[in-house]
């Protein structure tokens, strides 16, 4: 069973939906009054997320604005709008059940604009699904980071199937219209006869779902794998933020994550219904760079495809391709300028050090960015540091801001270039080999001044850095509070190139401190500023980032009271 060990938070929802964590209460979803077709733009959306932020809308007031986003189809915002506003209302029932049931109707949108689902999931045998369910529940009652239920897991099953058969995608793709009022009759069924339903065990898990496909494909029709993947997907929903069953597709794309380089034309977007796909990032020496796309540009159009009212999930599915192949796209500029491109898909590798120069000559001030804890990191900081050192480098600006995290392993041997004694970094899990403490190996460690930059997406491995750097009093963190991921990830490689995204332990700092939720706050704090993407690259572009200016003067200090 190949495993690695994994510490990544999701920077945008639209990278992983998150999960259901408390249990499934059998109450019937509030309805959803339809509303005429059409489109809230991102900039009445951001206004809005800026009156609940500052207290100027009630409860009820997001509860409804968000219900229009669910009824245009715009869930991703809706996601966003509701855990906005449940952060000013906390205790808000409506706006609790709300959120979940979007983020379940979200999950089953997104499963069905995979095409790695449809085409080799949808196809198995009902054994051989019920045997794929099997092994995830089986991984997660022996290793998931606490101990859950089988009862749990299958309920969560049954409220996705619930929500499923409530969901346009899932119903097009496998109900006849003629048994569309069966399969409102079905949800009644599995309200009454399913929702909490005791199971003892896993073998009494699968007479479950048995039966429950036995009665979908009688009543209505649908298929037995697609009820089995509903409870697969669905046990998920019991578990973290951060713990997924992961497709084929999505099993790939991580693992490209994990190991820096993956095939495409290297862009990070996300869909903006109505505008098209936003370039949140173009990457590094990609076709996409080399065709000129630029952050903050929309992608209009794919292989002749209007893409404005796309999901990001099928965008990117239209966006897919083998090496080699070429994708004809129309995007529009900042400047609403309509430009083309074909580009050729190929090999992209992703850099985690993207930057990396000296800011002061004079005071010798020297400057890395950093975007992930991937397999080539280690290499690339080490190549780094020798020439800013080679250039006269005596203090270092090491910049985490927007890095969502990477690999555990590769974050402990990074800051160990640091710290020359004690510990780095700790976890625990349930099994033993979840439990381990890194130390510092006092070999080759650079004493230099160091400022940290973070912000509020500087999450887990990053937080691993920021931990160690602020116990061990071994520099000054400069920037905003970061996102508070404090767990790891076991990536689980399954049957049919599937896997399992699964938190096996918690991290601690080496003062014994897990900040779960809350992130670590700066040393110094300063005014959050809204970038689309970090592309500055001389010295004078990356010394006008108020956090660099920031580092700076911290820097400056610290140098005159040396002389």
């Amino acid at each position: 069973m190949q495993r690695l060990r994994h510490a990544l938070a999701y920077k945008w929802v639209l990278a992983a939906i998150t999960a259901v964590t408390f249990g499934v209460n059998c109450q019937r979803l509030p309805a959803v009054e339809p509303l005429p077709a059409g489109v809230i733009s991102a900039d009445q959306i951001a206004e809005n997320l800026k009156a609940i932020e500052e207290g100027r809308w009630t409860a009820s007031e997001a509860f409804r604005f968000g219900e229009e986003l669910e009824n245009l189809q715009q869930r991703a915002e809706a996601i966003r709008l509701y855990e906005a506003a449940l952060d000013k209302f906390p205790e808000d029932g409506n706006l609790t059940y709300a959120l979940r049931r979007t983020r379940v109707h979200f999950s089953v949108d997104r499963r069905y604009s995979d095409r790695s689902f449809q085409e080799k999931l949808l196809r198995q045998g009902r054994a051989e699904a019920l045997d794929l369910m099997e092994d995830v529940l089986t991984r997660v009652q022996l290793e998931y980071v606490t101990k859950i239920s089988a009862t749990k897991l299958i309920a969560h099953g049954t409220e996705s199937l619930y929500m499923a058969l409530g969901n346009d995608r899932f119903l097009d793709t496998h109900v006849k219209s003629a048994f569309r009022p069966a399969a409102e009759k079905l949800r009644r069924k599995l309200t009454s006869d399913y929702w909490n339903r005791r199971v003892a065990s896993r073998l009494e898990a699968r007479m479950v779902v048995t039966e429950v496909c036995e009665l979908a494909r009688r009543e209505v029709g649908i298929p037995d794998t697609a009820v089995v993947m509903e409870y697969l997907f669905g046990s998920c929903n019991a578990l973290d933020d951060y713990s997924h069953f992961l497709t084929p597709d999505r099993y790939n794309d991580l693992f490209g994550s994990i190991q820096g380089e993956f095939v495409g034309i290297g862009i990070e977007m996300e869909g903006e219904k109505g505008k098209g796909m936003h370039l949140v990032n173009v990457l590094l020496d990609s076709p996409a760079e080399e065709g000129g796309l630029l952050p903050g540009d929309f992608i209009v159009e794919i292989d002749g495809k209007e893409c404005r009212d796309l999901t990001t999930d099928d965008a990117a599915g239209l966006l897919r391709g083998p090496r080699g192949s070429q994708v004809d796209i129309s995007y529009e500029t900042s400047d609403g300028k309509i430009s083309r491109s074909v580009l050729t898909r190929r090999s992209v590798v992703v850099r985690s050090v993207t930057s990396s120069l000296i800011l002061d000559q004079d005071q010798g001030v020297g400057y890395i960015r950093m975007t992930g804890f991937q397999n080539s990191t280690e290499e690339e900081m080490d190549a780094a540091l020798r020439d800013l050192e080679s250039r006269g480098m005596k203090s270092l600006i090491w910049d985490l801001r927007d890095n969502p995290g990477g690999l555990l392993d590769t974050a402990a041997n990074i800051i160990d270039r640091f710290i020359d004694r004690g510990v780095l970094v700790s976890t625990e899990g349930r099994s033993f080999d979840q439990t381990q403490t890194f130390r510092a190996n006092a070999h080759n460690t650079r004493s230099m001044p160091l400022v940290l930059l973070v912000n509020e997406n500087s999450a887990s491995a990053s937080e691993i850095v920021a931990g160690a750097i602020n116990d061990h009093r071994r520099g000054t963190i400069v920037g905003r509070r970061t996102y508070g991921k404090w767990s790891v990830q076991s990536i689980i490689h399954l049957p049919g190139g599937t896997g399992l995204k699964l938190t096996t332990a918690k991290f601690f700092s080496p003062e014994h401190q897990n900040y779960a939720g809350t992130g670590i706050a700066p040393h110094v704090a300063v005014e959050n500023t809204h970038r689309t993407a970090f592309r500055a690259r001389t010295s004078d572009e990356i010394m006008v980032d108020p956090d660099v200016a920031r580092a700076l003067e911290v820097l400056e200090r610290r140098f005159t009271r040396n002389n």
